[in-house]
């Protein structure tokens, strides 16, 4: 896990040093300080500065957690989760997730916009501050949580002087002339001393150097006064500087005084500061031209950051032809009302949650949200589709990151599905289509709920129940829940045999195999997987779900015994996988190549299929295959003479399975080979050393396991034992082991698309 997921400072930081040295040392006195203020006043800055400064302090990381694109509160702790990078397959609860996860380690927690769902997220915050000693939480809103131990600080806009100097810099940064700032000596003509750094957009850093020389008294009392009437507000300040290289400081404060004085007076009973907020948005939504305000307004259904594509679709229609929204967007992005960053899935856009709830007025004055609402899903729905088909192809790796950039459009197209009572087939469809994104991409806890409340709908639409029923039943057999696996499998296989839907019968039935595997029922594994292969073959399948279920019929011959027919199954899917440029399934067929090298002595085969094994995992967030694979490469560290590194790849596994769910599945099968390592081990180094180096493993972070895993792959012990001498296969009588690869299901299919669904 990173220590930090706070973003980049992409300007220069300006003023609030008496606030940020305050609340640095609230962080260092109080377990749960909130900094409330009004909207745009710089809460979210000033807190990411304090926090990121802190870091140090938090020997397991400063996490931030964004809830202002939700609506939904059930959604809150999965944020909260996904901020803590913490995958979580167990059936239970996040919030109990989140408390196990948080009790022993020392951690920042920074909760930002949660002011919409404070009556949900004040329990959450003080349950996990009362199992959590090492927990101190950061939150940032617009009131306080009211929760025990609170200690407020109220944020005050800038001071005369910075408000100055942040208009000067930020006017400067939009190309606008030099305007006089406070103690700004790149605004006052006065050179950049030799050697020092100079802000990228400052007036030192462009070709020429400042752009002007001294202002003179009347210029800065005319900025003074726009600074005063801004009211030294952040966001109407960087407002007022995106529009600065278009009008002078006399022409702004002019609109302010004539044409937005009945804004600036008006809602009664409203505090100054939001009446003098609304008036500098709304301010540049006057200058902007229609075609931009109608953009504005329709960018507001996007509840995170958004590509060029999805609003060219969403936002596209006669009055705002697709081919102009580029150049709309850029005059949004020249004002400020939109900022650009790089995500993992490309370039992306994002509106400020302030100019989003004023574009948001706007769009349901014009009585147009719902529609813009339903066009917004039924994009994100599409990307969904294209994700699945493309999971199965060389764009695996960009399906995961798009899957990952789209999650707060995903939840808000399924939240909408869920409203609307005509729409139920598509939440089941759409939660069944992301069975990737649940499985794939370690978010079983969060398919869970959706799919449990898609599934508590009548559709109407069989196809969809289907599907939605079997992807239920797989996540619920990875999370180790039988009951609500057999529940929704024996539902998906009877209403298939129903409405003659070979395929979705087909994923039933492998599903069901994929139980019996878990639970050492082998020879009922092979009969019900191989029924499925038949089945996919007879249809034509082919995808990652065929593909994992392969793989799993390996498994059980590879621990009844039958090391050739293992091998065969597994080589095969290797190969397609390398045809196709599948690398998912690629890693679990990895997994049983790499046992198979360990049972023939081939430790060095072993150890470089496995080291491969775990990047890949790892890349996905796939904690189940990732878990699987360290523990079968320390038996492959032990037999090659290292037992000392072997039980600190033990230890370093027993977090991750803490998070997985039920150790080793509960399978005796799969115990084997931990078993087995742990026994060697032990005798090679005694009990006191072997514990010192299990301990050691085991205070690892996720992100350090990882690390030590591939070290410990790249490295074969020197002087162990010769390929030649291998030890004995493991295996118990009559059951074998699952493979952790129960990870994904039903993938794109050959024929375009999941037909179950």
């Amino acid at each position: 896990m990173r220590r930090s997921n706070l973003p980049a400072e992409l300007n220069r930081f300006v003023g609030r040093t008496i606030e940020q040295a305050a609340l640095t040392a609230l962080l260092d006195a109080s377990r749960l300080v909130t900094v409330v203020g009004v909207g745009g006043v710089g809460k979210t800055r000033l807190a990411l500065r304090a926090a990121a400064a802190a870091q140090k302090r938090y020997s397991d990381g400063v996490r931030l957690a964004e809830l202002a694109p939700l609506r939904d509160p059930d959604l809150i702790e999965y944020a909260l989760v996904e901020a803590l990078d913490l995958t979580d397959h167990t059936p239970r609860p996040p919030r109990e997730a989140l408390v196990e996860h948080l009790a022993e380690r020392r951690t920042l927690l920074v909760v930002d916009g949660f002011e919409h769902l404070v009556e949900h997220c004040a329990p959450l915050v003080r349950e996990l501050l009362e199992h959590a000693p090492g927990l101190t939480v950061l939150a940032i809103g617009r009131r306080p949580l009211r929760v025990a131990g609170e200690v407020v600080f109220p944020l005050a806009p800038l001071g005369e002087e910075d408000a100055m100097t942040l208009l000067a810099e930020r006017a400067a940064e939009a190309g606008a002339p030099s305007l006089p700032g406070a103690e700004s000596d790149a605004f006052h003509g006065v050179p950049t001393p030799a050697g020092a750094p100079v802000h990228p957009g400052t007036a030192a850093a462009r070709p020429g150097g400042p752009a002007r020389g001294p202002a003179r008294t009347g210029d800065r009392d005319a900025v003074r006064e726009l600074c005063r009437r801004l009211d030294g507000i952040p966001l109407a300040l960087e407002l007022a500087a995106g529009r600065l290289p278009l009008l002078s400081v006399e022409q702004m404060l002019y609109r302010l005084d004539d044409r937005f004085r009945l804004l600036t007076d008006g809602a009664r009973g409203a505090l100054p500061r939001h009446q003098t907020l609304r008036t500098a948005i709304g301010w540049s939504h006057e200058l902007c031209t229609p075609e931009e305000r109608l953009l504005w307004a329709r960018l507001s259904v996007f509840p995170g950051p958004f590509d060029l594509e999805a609003v060219e679709y969403v936002c596209g229609g006669p009055e705002l032809p697709p081919e102009r929204i580029l150049d709309l967007l850029g005059g949004l992005l020249a004002q400020s009302l939109l900022t650009r960053e790089d995500t993992p899935a490309g370039p992306a856009y994002r509106m400020l949650d302030t100019v989003s709830a004023y574009g948001a007025e706007w769009l349901a004055a014009l009585d147009d949200t719902d529609r813009m609402r339903r066009r917004h899903r039924d994009w994100y729905m599409g990307l969904a589709t294209w994700c699945e088909l493309e999971w199965f192809s060389p764009r695996q790796p960009e399906v995961a990151a798009l899957t990952e950039a789209a999650l707060p459009h995903l939840r808000a197209a399924l939240d909408l599905c869920l409203e609307l009572p005509e729409d139920a087939h598509l939440a089941q469809h759409l939660a069944g289509t992301l069975w990737f994104a649940w499985v794939g991409c370690g978010r079983l806890s969060e398919g869970r709920h959706w799919l449990d409340r898609a599934l508590a709908l009548e559709s109407g639409h069989e196809e969809a129940r289907l599907k939605a029923l079997w992807v239920l039943g797989y996540v619920a057999v990875l999370q180790g829940d039988g009951t609500a696996a057999v529940a929704a499998l024996h539902e998906c296989g009877e209403r298939a045999r129903s409405s003659r839907n070979a395929l979705a019968e087909a994923y039933a039935t492998h599903r069901m195999g994929c139980l019996a595997l878990l639970t050492d029922d082998m020879p009922r594994a092979e009969e019900l997987i191989g029924r499925a292969l038949d089945a996919y073959r007879e249809l034509g399948e082919l995808n990652s779900n065929v593909l994992m279920a392969q793989i799993e019929l390996a498994m059980a011959r590879a621990f009844r015994g039958d090391q050739e027919g293992a091998g065969v199954l597994s080589r095969e899917v290797r190969e397609v996988c390398e045809e196709r440029g599948e690398l998912w399934a690629r890693a679990y067929a990895l997994y049983v190549l790499g046992y198979l090298a360990w049972t023939r002595g081939a430790f060095g085969e072993a150890r470089e299929l496995l080291t491969e094994c775990v990047s890949i995992n790892d890349s996905f967030r796939d904690l189940v295959g990732l878990v699987l694979a360290i523990e079968l490469l320390a038996l492959v560290t032990v037999s090659e003479g290292d037992a000392e590194e072997a039980a600190v790849l033990q230890g370093a596994a027993v977090p991750v399975w803490d998070t997985v769910g039920v150790r080793l599945f509960g399978s005796e099968a799969f115990d084997v080979p931990r078993s087995l390592c742990e026994r060697q081990a032990e005798e090679a180094l005694g009990a006191e050393a072997y514990g010192a180096a299990f301990r050691a493993g085991q205070g690892l972070s996720a992100a350090e396991a990882v690390e030590r895993a591939l070290v410990a792959g790249r490295n074969p012990a020197v002087g162990g034992p010769a390929e030649e001498s291998a030890p004995r296969p493991f295996r118990t009588a009559g059951t074998a082991t699952v493979p952790g690869t129960r990870k994904p299901a039903g993938s794109p299919t050959g024929k375009g698309g999941e037909a179950a669904g």
